[in-house]
């Protein structure tokens, strides 16, 4: 992965005088002059805090691509007059990375320190990374690690202890907007589009500013006498495909967002996420077990009819299936958003499978264990069993829990519901118990 300005190493093996694209024109020269990042970079955030007390950690910044990643760094060793090294774990193994600590000692004999970016740093290896840390204690170098995967499941622990992880977020549409106009600057000449259409290049872009340059590029380069629409504009550019990983961040953030919208119960926020996933490419089937799920986590008995919806769905869509089973699988979400909710089931399991780690081996009362033997029935198995169906109500009131075990209240159900009526079962039967065993 590339920064959003290019690697500006390879400047030196350009000749002057041949062309330079528009990304690698209006890379900036200044910490200044970076777009958007202000929760990283301003006067209280954690850089603008240490380059302004004069210390500069190892840092690791996490982020989607095109938001400035490798242009902060370069920028950061030009402030701090740290020679800037950028290795790619792509493309180096352990002997790149030998030659690299090797040259840093030598600079740091001669008097001057090294920041070393690695891109891509979560494709390293566990042993490589680990490489890191010797280098980094001692002062040789200054890690600065580039990824677009989540540090706390890619980056070795000992790596992160020894460096602090920042949030880069993508650029916004007035962050885009500011690109844009100083590509047109540099360009000398406004696009030929109008509002609509700019405002779709922007959108196209997806919150990335080196997609957003090349997109400038191509605009510019159109012969046209009038101002584009929006329509013509799409029929000249592809949409960008979002950014959308099946197996990576993406995929979790956007499950994650889907569930919470239903247990929210927003129905349209919840049909958003899962359009959103399915124009990422993600399986229908996938969403069509995660339905399930919230069906039995955030339903459950207070609408126990939501368990067969998702069933159903699933069902139709294995045999339908894309495009027209997926409309099964969206009114199964829009079934669920608006669904009553409870949790009582699902705490109550949780709280069950507490008690009976902390509880271990106790024996259940042995009024409630069949005795088949004669020896059974001499250590009092079944003695003084109470048939319900026998009793008043239909209803014993006896104990189930071992001896000596105080009774529990694991199920406590909502008003809200299906589970309105259990509750009123519960208490029923709890007044019953208490009648019973007054």
């Amino acid at each position: 992965m590339t920064d959003l300005f290019g690697d500006p190493e390879q400047k030196a093996d350009t000749p002057s005088n041949a062309p330079r694209p528009l990304a690698d024109r209006l890379r900036p020269q200044a910490l200044g002059e970076v777009i958007g990042q202000q929760q990283v970079l301003g006067a209280e955030a954690p850089l603008g805090v240490m380059l302004a007390s004069g210390s500069l950690s190892s840092l690791i910044f996490w982020g989607p691509p095109g938001v400035g990643k490798t242009t902060i760094a370069r920028l950061l060793a030009q402030e701090t007059d740290l020679h800037f090294v950028q290795i790619s774990a792509i493309f180096s193994g352990v002997p790149e990375l030998r030659k690299v600590f090797e040259a840093a000692k030598i600079r740091r004999q001669n008097g001057q320190g090294t920041l070393l970016f690695v891109d891509e740093i979560h494709r390293f290896n566990k042993a490589q990374q680990d490489g890191f840390l010797p280098y980094m204690e001692d002062g040789t170098i200054l890690l600065v690690g580039a990824t677009t995967e989540n540090p706390s499941f890619e980056l070795n622990a000992a790596v992160l202890s020894r460096a602090q992880v920042l949030v880069l977020e993508r650029l916004g549409v007035d962050d885009l907007e500011d690109l844009t106009q100083r590509a047109e600057a540099d360009l000398g000449r406004a696009l030929p589009l109008d509002a609509a259409a700019r405002l779709a290049l922007l959108e196209m872009a997806d919150g990335d500013g080196r997609a957003l340059l090349n997109l400038i590029e191509q605009v510019a380069a159109w012969k046209v006498s009038d101002a584009l629409n929006q329509q013509e504009l799409a029929k000249r550019l592809m949409k960008r495909a979002a950014k959308y990983d099946k197996s990576g961040d993406e995929h979790y953030n956007l499950i994650s967002a889907l569930h919470k919208s239903v247990r929210g119960s927003d129905p349209d926020a919840a049909l958003y996420w899962f359009a959103r996933m399915l124009e990422g490419g993600e399986d229908p089937r996938y969403l069509a077990r995660r339905f399930l799920r919230m069906a039995v986590e955030d339903i459950a008995l207070a609408d126990p009819q939501a368990q067969t919806v998702c069933l159903h769905a699933w069902e139709t869509y294995e045999r339908l299936g894309s495009p027209e089973g997926e409309l099964a699988l969206a009114q199964a979400v829009i079934y669920l958003a608006l669904a009553p909710k409870t949790a009582a089931g699902y705490a109550a399991y949780r709280a069950a499978r507490a008690a009976a780690k902390k509880t271990g081996s106790l024996m259940p009362p042995k009024h409630i264990l069949n005795a088949p033997t004669s020896l059974m029935e001499d250590q009092g198995y079944g003695a003084g069993y109470a048939y319900d169906h026998n009793a008043e109500d239909g209803f014993s009131g006896q104990n189930y829990f071992p001896e000596g075990m105080e009774r529990p209240d694991f199920y406590q159900p909502v008003e809200r519901g299906f589970e309105r009526d259990l509750k009123k079962r519960v208490e029923y039967f709890a007044k019953l118990r208490e009648k019973r065993n007054g």
